[in-house]
């Protein structure tokens, strides 16, 4: 069987509530995100998942995607990897787009424009390539906890797109998407999806 690769997007936190940019700042979980990770867990313990028993987990060190991994039940399976790690927004760090457009880049989008001080495009790029060779490396599946915008990325090269391609993709906190394939070809078999947070 051919490897999927399902991906969650850590829980709700003080900053990605006010959309402020969060790289490597380790802003904790509010509740709301706590909660939602709890009932991803207890989706993922359902079927069809049925407890994923035999994937691979593997999260990002920093506190919000760790927590939103222990709180959902894989803490135990899971191994850090700094290639999950969000983007290093430099300058860009817990601003705003507004913010950062009415700072004299009126124009400024961060999938064309990038950020100062902090990584490339193509940096982040390069790590979300390394974890799309991993993941297609052996026939199980993968279980990955991380952040908004690498994930976004890692989305649009497991497509094949050029990283830009992420600008249209939207992934909300504590979502769960699945990459999977299409008649022998990449494909999304699941997108942001966030059934498990509704009443």
């Amino acid at each position: 069987m051919a490897p999927r690769v399902l991906l969650v997007r850590h829980g709700q936190t003080e900053w990605s509530r006010l959309g402020k940019h969060t790289g490597r700042t380790d802003i904790p979980l509010l509740e709301e995100g706590r909660r939602g990770a709890k009932l991803l867990g207890e989706r993922l313990r359902r079927a069809p998942w049925e407890g994923l028993p035999d994937v691979e987990v593997r999260t990002s060190p920093l506190a919000r995607a760790s927590e939103t991994c222990d709180l959902a039940g894989f803490g135990d399976r899971a191994t850090p990897w700094d290639a999950l790690m969000e983007w290093d927004y430099g300058a860009y760090e817990g601003r705003t787009t507004p913010e950062i457009q009415a700072d004299g880049r009126p124009d400024w989008v961060i999938w064309r424009d990038g950020v100062l001080g902090g990584e490339t495009l193509a940096d982040v790029t390069a790590r979300a390539d390394e974890v799309v060779a991993w993941a297609r490396s052996a026939d199980r599946d993968v279980l990955l906890f991380a952040h908004g915008h690498v994930l976004r990325v890692l989305c649009a090269r497991w497509l094949g797109f050029d990283a830009a391609f992420a600008a249209r993709i939207h992934l909300a906190p504590t979502s769960l998407s699945v990459l999977g394939w299409a008649y022998g070809q990449p494909a999304l078999a699941r997108l942001n999806d966030t059934a498990h947070l509704e009443d």
